[in-house]
């Protein structure tokens, strides 16, 4: 398919600032969330690269997930003339702080399991199992599941 120049490169900048794009299986939907074209290109665009093994397609209810691969990543570099300092989104790793678990701060003591527990020790767990309970069913019952034909026996066959 042929897709215009203009739309081709807005396709490859998205990608490569992202590293990923999603895509709903809509051939006829005039323009895609993300970027400011067709989805149709959108979704060729995409073939086209994954078939060459730049980027690696996830289909599942009705949605196409693409992502960049490394091939990917540096064809779309030297397509978008882009620097090698500038890599995608996805690429980024997160700088995280490091928080010590609760235990291990300086100036605490090890204590013995929580005891604060509030309403929760009150007796509703401990009510009174008396034998005069509304609604049970009586202290002589003892239900006998003997089988038939649901789970059971089968049914003898008749010759």
């Amino acid at each position: 398919m042929l897709i215009p120049k203009v739309d081709r490169k807005k396709i490859h900048e998205y990608l490569f600032r992202e590293g990923v794009l999603v895509a709903k299986k809509d051939f006829n939907l005039p323009k895609h969330g993300d970027i400011d074209t067709k989805n149709l290109y959108v979704i060729k665009a995409c073939q086209s690269l994954t078939s060459r093994g730049y980027l690696k397609t996830q289909f599942s209810w009705q949605w196409y997930y693409y992502t960049l691969t490394p091939e990917g990543l540096d064809y779309l570099r030297e397509w978008l003339h882009l620097p090698a300092e500038i890599v995608p989104a996805t690429h980024i790793k997160q700088q995280r702080s490091h928080v010590p678990p609760r235990g291990m701060l300086g100036g605490e003591e090890r204590r013995g399991p929580r005891r604060d527990r509030g309403d929760r020790e009150g007796g509703y767990r401990r009510r009174d199992q008396g034998e005069g309970k509304e609604g049970g069913a009586p202290g002589e019952f003892a239900p006998q599941f003997r089988g038939g034909f649901g789970r059971g026996r089968v049914p003898a066959r008749e010759a």
